[in-house]
């Protein structure tokens, strides 16, 4: 294994000493937290972002300061944007060493539809993504990979293939994101068979609790339960309190992962912490580990076919 970085480990400890010069890396979401974060280090190292944004005017705002970035603009929750963003990348045809699916939105209070008719969160945690990333696919260089931000919250629930929009199953908040953020991980484990024959692969991450633009969203004090919660099931386990992550340590992880990991290592599996994590079933403890549902080859075949359908466009596996 690499260098043992760890929960603490920012983006500059994890790439110190690497030259990304001549790299060419894609980074959605880059209009505030994590995104921007992520973007400035691969940035300081030499490679040539290119990051999505839904509002152009607040991305160039939040990217002012890194040098060599292109913004695209793109909204995960129309398949109309995504598609015409992939179009646009395709286009110009520059090949990608690292993809980093970031942008996201989490725990919704009460239960909304995107523009295509998804619930919100599946709709653009997921579904956009799988569009995005799909229709890029050939954009993905030999050796390179791709990340997607999952979370620990997948461990709320496993995706429901008979009913992703909660036409007949009671709506959550937290179950709604558990659903989007499992399926970021089985998308990644099928993404990864798929492509890693042509030296294409593809891993998934928990990036920490951080407090960025991503709750959002949250009802007042939801946010404290849900921490006296973890501290709760901490307590039980004999773990310390948990603590917030500050966001250069949110965002290592994701470029660990993406520059600094073996590929052999993380390629179709779960990292959290600047580690590949432990698969853990059952309970209730969120702080590490994750789910075997979340890493099932055949459900992971399931949620593409799914995602196929819904979408209303398919992608024959490389040869």
């Amino acid at each position: 294994m690499t260098q043992p970085f760890a929960a603490l480990s920012t983006t500059d400890e994890v790439l110190a000493g690497v030259n990304l010069a001549g790299k060419h890396m894609l980074v959605t979401g880059v209009s505030a937290g994590l995104g921007v974060e992520t973007a400035r280090v691969l940035a300081a190292h030499g490679a040539t972002v290119v990051g999505t944004v839904r509002d152009l005017a607040k991305g160039q705002r939040t990217t002012a300061g890194i040098p060599n970035i292109e913004l695209i603009e793109m909204d995960l929750a129309s398949l109309k944007s995504v598609r015409a963003a992939a179009d646009k990348l395709n286009a110009i045809g520059a090949k990608f060493e690292l993809v980093i699916a970031n942008a996201g939105v989490m725990a919704i209070p009460t239960k909304t539809l995107t523009v295509d008719g998804f619930e919100t969160q599946f709709g653009t945690n997921h579904l956009g993504h799988f569009v995005f990333v799909n229709r890029i696919a050939s954009l993905f260089a030999p050796g390179s990979r791709l990340v997607n931000l999952s979370s620990a919250g997948h461990r709320y629930s496993d995706v429901n293939l008979e009913d992703p929009n909660f036409e007949r199953t009671e709506y959550t908040d937290f179950g709604a994101y558990g659903r989007s953020k499992t399926a970021n991980i089985l998308f990644a484990v099928e993404f990864d068979r798929r492509h890693k024959a042509r030296g294409v692969r593809a891993t998934a991450v928990h990036p920490g609790g951080i407090q960025t633009e991503l709750s959002r969203h949250m009802t007042p004090g939801s946010l404290e339960q849900l921490v006296t919660r973890m501290n709760e099931d901490s307590k039980k386990n004999g773990r310390p309190p948990f603590a917030f992550k500050t966001i250069p340590q949110g965002a290592a992880t994701s470029v660990w992962a993406g520059v600094v990991a073996r590929v052999e290592d993380v390629g179709g599996r779960y990292c959290e912490d600047c580690h590949v994590a432990e698969i853990i079933d059952g309970g209730a403890d969120l702080r590490g580990g994750v789910r075997p549902y979340a890493l099932d080859a055949e459900r992971a075949k399931a949620l593409w076919a799914k995602s196929e359908e819904l979408v209303g466009e398919r992608w024959a596996a490389p040869h």
